[in-house]
C-alpha cells in the first residue's frame, strides 16, 4: 500500500476525543471538520510544561534517498504511547513547494503518519495562506507609501529588502520588476518573491509567545532605508495591527492525530536551511503542558535545525530538551562514505560513512544533551550493516536502536522508546549554547562554523563586511544567528559529503529578521525561492472517479 492508501484506511477518532485524551476541554477547540482543530491559547498550561520530557529529533546530513526523520518522530511518539507513556508529537506544517516539487509532504510515512494526511499536506487550516496575506499586505503598504505624494516616509525604493511570498516553488519569481503600470501603477523597482516558509512572518509566527508579542515583532520588521540611511520598520507604516489581525487564527496551534491515535500538534513551517526550521513555540509549549513526553523534530541535520532549535528557539522559549535522537539510515551512511547511492550490501561503505553520524552526535553532545541514534530500517539493510552502526555508536558512548515504525507503527519503535526514556531520565539541564549573545556577530558565526561545522575559518565578501558593520551600528549585534547554508554538507559546498575537513566557509551576504529576532548570514548560493525539478511531483498526481486523490506523498 502507498502512504496515502495507508493514511486513508486509518480509523481516525473525532478530534474532541483526541483533545480529551490530553485533558483539553472541547470549549478550547475550534474544529476544522471532524478530525482537525485549532486550540485557543487559553488551553496553555505553563505550570506543567517544565515536568514534560521534551525529545528533539534530528538526523544525519540529508542525502538524495531521504532519511525519514518525520517518520521516526511520529514512530517514537507512537512507541512511547505503546509502552504506556502519555506522549504527543509536535511537527511543522508542510509547504506546498516541496509537496508539488521533489521532496514530498511532511506527514511521515507508512504506519507512522499524521492524519488526515491529505489535508495536512495541502491547505490544512489555512495558516500558510494567512502568513502570505500578512506578508504581502506589508509589501503593498510599502509600495503604496513610496507612491504616495502626501504621506510618503521617504523610503528609498532601491533599499527595500522586504519581498512578497508565495507557497510554491517558482524560480521565475526570484527577481522581478514591479510598478510597470505607468504613473498610476506604482514606482518601478526591482524586487522578487520568497517561498512562504522562508518568510520572516513565518519565523515570527513560530517564535511568538502570544498576540502582543507577535504584534511587537511585526512592528520591528526592517523594510529598508531613507535617502540618508535612516532605517524604516513596519511600525513606521502602521502595519502591525492589520498584520496581526490577519494572523489571529493562524497563531493558534493545530491539533490532529497519528494513525495510532497519538495526539499530534502540527503548526508553523519554517525551512531549516534558511530559517529556524522548527515548529511553533506555542505548539511545543501546548504539547508540553498536556503530555509527559513530547517528541519534536528540527529540520535537516544537527548542523542546521537542531543547532537553531537549541541556540534560538530554546533561548527564546526557555525550553530544555531532555535528550536528542539522531536518525540515520544504512543508505545515508553508504552515501556519506562513497558519495553514491547504492542499495547493495556494503558494510565497508557504512563504516566509512559513520564519520558524518559521529559529527552530528558530537554537535548534540556539545549542548549537553544525552543522545540516542535511531537506525531507520529498510528491507534492503543487512544485520551486519546495522551492527557496524551499533559498534560505532558504542565507541562514542551512544546507544543505537533500530526503528521499524514505517512497517510496524508504535510496536516497531518500542525499543527506541525505551532507549529514549532511559536517556531522558533525571532533571532537565541548562543548555550549553554555542555562543553568548554578547559575542560580536563575527564571533558567533566563527563559533558555529568551527564548532558545529568543523570549518577552519570564516571569510567574508566586502558586501557582507559592510552589512555586518551596519547591523551592529543599528543595535542588532546581540541577536542570535540563523545561518543560511546548504543542508547537504557541513561545509557551504553541497558536493562535500561525509565529514569534510580543512575547509573554509564564506559569508556572501547578510539579511536581518529584526522582528523575528535574528541575524541571517548567507553562505554559498542559498535561495529563498526554490525551483521545481525536471519532473515535478505534481505531474504524477491525479484523482479517480470517486474524487480520491492519488500520487500525494
Amino acid at each position: 500500500m502507498t502512504d496515502i492508501e495507508i493514511a486513508r484506511s486509518a480509523r481516525m477518532r473525532p478530534i474532541h476525543q483526541v483533545a480529551e485524551q490530553l485533558g483539553i476541554h472541547e470549549d478550547h477547540l475550534i474544529p476544522f471538520g471532524k478530525f482537525k482543530a485549532k486550540v485557543d491559547l487559553d488551553a496553555l498550561r505553563p505550570d506543567r510544561e517544565a515536568d514534560a520530557r521534551l525529545i528533539l529529533v534530528t538526523a544525519v546530513s540529508p542525502t538524495p534517498a531521504g532519511e525519514g526523520k518525520t517518520t521516526v518522530s511520529v514512530g517514537l511518539a507512537d512507541g512511547l504511547a505503546y509502552i504506556g507513556k502519555k506522549s504527543a508529537v509536535a511537527l511543522r506544517e508542510p509547504s506546498l513547494g516541496p509537496v508539488f516539487g521533489m521532496k514530498g509532504g511532511a506527514a511521515g510515512g507508512g504506519q507512522t503518519q499524521v492524519v488526515p494526511m491529505e489535508d495536512i499536506n495541502l491547505h490544512f487550516t489555512g495558516d500558510f495562506s494567512a502568513v502570505e496575506k500578512a506578508n504581502n499586505l506589508l509589501s503593498a503598504l510599502i509600495d503604496n507609501n513610496i507612491q504616495s505624494s502626501k504621506r510618503s516616509l521617504g523610503i528609498d525604493p532601491r533599499t527595500v529588502v522586504w519581498k512578497r511570498v508565495m507557497d510554491m516553488n517558482d524560480r521565475a519569481l526570484r527577481q522581478i520588476i514591479t510598478g510597470l503600470g505607468g504613473k498610476n501603477g506604482g514606482v518601478m523597482r526591482e524586487t522578487g518573491f520568497n517561498i512562504t516558509a522562508a518568510s520572516e512572518v513565518m519565523a515570527i509566527l513560530c517564535l511568538s509567545s502570544g498576540w502582543e508579542d507577535m504584534a511587537r515583532r511585526f512592528e520591528n520588521i526592517y523594510v529598508g532605508d531613507g535617502k540618508g540611511k535612516q532605517p524604516f520598520f513596519a511600525k513606521d507604516l502602521q502595519a502591525s495591527a492589520a498584520m496581526t489581525i490577519l494572523m489571529k487564527d493562524a497563531l493558534m496551534p493545530n491539533l490532529v492525530q497519528t494513525i495510532a491515535g497519538t495526539p499530534a500538534w502540527v503548526h508553523g513551517g519554517p525551512f531549516a536551511n534558511i530559517a529556524q526550521g522548527t515548529n511553533s513555540l506555542l505548539a511545543t509549549r501546548m504539547a508540553m503542558g498536556h503530555a509527559d513526553y513530547v517528541v519534536t523534530e528540527a529540520g535537516f541535520g544537527a548542523d542546521l535545525g537542531a543547532e537553531k532549535f537549541l541556540n534560538i528557539k530554546s533561548r527564546i522559549g526557555g525550553l530544555k530538551p531532555r535528550a536528542a535522537v539522531v536518525v540515520a539510515t544504512v543508505k545515508a551512511l553508504k552515501y556519506h562514505g562513497t558519495g553514491e547511492l547504492n542499495l547493495a550490501p556494503n558494510p565497508l561503505a557504512v563504516q566509512k560513512g559513520l564519520c558524518n553520524l559521529e559529527k552530528h552526535v558530537e554537535n548534540l553532545k556539545s549542548f549537553g544533551l544525552p543522545v540516542v541514534v535511531a537506525i531507520n530500517v529498510f528491507h534492503t539493510d543487512t544485520a551486519e550493516e546495522h551492527e557496524i552502526i551499533r559498534q560505532g555508536c558504542a565507541k562514542w558512548g551512544v546507544e543505537a536502536v533500530c526503528s521499524e515504525g514505517w512497517a510496524h507503527g508504535g510496536a516497531g519503535c518500542a525499543d527506541l522508546a525505551h532507549a529514549v526514556v532511559r536517556a531522558s531520565e533525571g532533571p532537565a539541564q541548562e543548555i550549553r549554547h554555542t555562543y553568548s549573545l554578547e559575542d560580536s556577530i563575527e564571533q558567533k558565526i566563527l563559533k558555529i562554523a568551527t564548532q558545529i561545522y568543523g570549518a577552519t575559518e570564516v571569510e567574508y565578501t566586502p558586501e557582507a563586511r559592510s552589512q555586518c558593520r551596519r547591523f551592529e551600528e543599528l543595535g542588532w549585534g546581540e541577536l542570535p544567528i540563523c545561518m543560511a547554508k546548504t543542508q547537504k554538507s557541513f561545509s557551504d559546498d553541497e558536493r562535500r559529503w561525509g565529514r569534510p575537513t580543512d575547509f573554509k566557509v564564506t559569508v556572501r551576504a547578510f539579511e536581518v529578521a529584526a522582528g523575528a529576532g535574528f541575524i541571517i548570514p548567507i553562505l554559498g548560493t542559498m535561495l529563498r525561492m526554490p525551483g521545481l525539478p525536471d519532473v515535478p511531483a505534481a505531474e504524477g498526481m491525479g484523482w479517480d472517479a470517486s474524487g480520491q486523490i492519488h500520487g500525494l506523498s
